[in-house]
């Protein structure tokens, strides 16, 4: 190559890298500004008491099957954010909806009803086995969702999300520097992500969405959620194996849940420092290393608090939420057993 190549091709770098730094600064700076202009007028939400709770529809979640995705569905485009292959479609009624593939797909569903029927808000989630999708590309960037497509667009074992209604993420959230600290109703919610064994607890896992009217009729808010929770009912920690770490009855049923009760303090093995040999990627592990103490030192009386609002869940509701997630009976039956169980316990702490 020559030095007039060299010295263009070094400036195309530079350029298209600064590019992109500037991109993704204006879009922090977008979300900080909208933020900060909403948080004057919007209060902040975390959870709202379940009161309706033997009545709670596990199957369908928090939007219930009246707010259910209406196939035909049409390609729009793949989104290239987190790790997982996912795209968004346009459904017969209009709706943009994001589909996950892959591994996270059927405990992200089951997570999503488990985290709203506690009284949390989450995004609105459904899985199907299959759906057909107009124009879908055969390949995506992402190959590992390749498998999952066939030739003719049917795709199969899908979750579709849909963000709260009338609402718009603004910002992410951090765990150790929100409006709920030291809160019965922060606290509660780390006892959920416990019982549900979601390690991946990354605060770009979080997000507030500026919404018009908070449920229950109330004026303009601001929502706060945890937006991924894939990485539920595997292991208390990252490893080596994917699979594994996420919906696999077998990991979640042998894996630890309280690590130790010691004076008015309860520890939680969930979410536990990430397997040595992650440090092969250093990325994924740094990022997940200080991540222990959510699940340390949680009051008592506050995860006694979660325990008793769990524990008016019947065990059939359980298990609807594993359904409706796609797993199979025998997955079903195990899940929702170790789900109770694990209440239980909490109960009677």
């Amino acid at each position: 190559m020559s030095q007039k190549a060299k010295i263009f091709t070094l400036f195309l770098v530079t350029l298209l890298a600064n590019l992109g730094v500037l991109s993704a600064a204006k879009k922090r700076d977008e979300l900080t500004s909208d933020k900060a202009e909403f948080t004057g007028i919007a209060r902040p939400v975390l959870w709202r008491e379940p009161t309706d709770m033997a009545a709670r529809d596990l199957v369908y979640g928090s939007g219930g099957k009246e707010h259910a995705p209406a196939p035909p569905f049409t390609f729009l485009e793949e989104d290239m954010n987190g790790s997982q292959p996912k795209f968004d479609v346009r459904d017969a009624n209009g709706t943009k909806w994001g589909v996950k593939l892959g591994p996270e797909a059927k405990p992200e569903t089951a997570a999503s009803r488990l985290v709203w029927a506690a009284g949390y808000f989450t995004t609105e989630d459904y899985f199907l086995h299959e759906i057909q999708v107009r124009n879908m590309p055969r390949h995506l960037k992402r190959k590992a969702g390749d498998k999952f497509i066939q030739p003719d667009g049917t795709v199969l074992d899908v979750r579709l999300k849909r963000h709260p209604k009338d609402g718009r993420k603004i910002a992410n959230w951090e765990w150790r520097n929100n409006p709920f600290t030291g809160t019965r109703e922060l606290d509660g919610l780390r006892v959920v992500m416990a019982v549900i064994n979601n390690w991946d607890l990354k605060d770009k896992n979080n997000a507030i969405y500026r919404v018009k009217r908070i449920p229950q009729g109330e004026g303009p808010g601001l929502i706060y959620l945890i937006s991924d929770l894939g990485a539920s009912f595997g292991t208390a920690r990252l490893i080596e194996d994917r699979k594994k770490a996420k919906g696999d009855l077998n990991e979640y049923l042998h894996s630890k849940f309280i690590r130790k009760v010691e004076g008015n303090s309860v520890d939680f093995e969930d979410p536990h420092r990430p397997s040595m040999i992650i440090l092969g990627a250093p990325h994924e592990y740094f990022s997940r290393v200080n991540l222990e103490w959510i699940g340390k030192d949680i009051p008592l009386e506050n995860v006694r608090w979660m325990g008793q609002i769990l524990g008016q869940l019947s065990p059939e509701q359980i298990r609807d939420a594993f359904s409706a997630a796609g797993f199979s009976p025998e997955e079903v039956a195990g899940f929702a057993s170790e789900v109770d169980s694990r209440i239980g316990q909490l109960k009677h702490l």
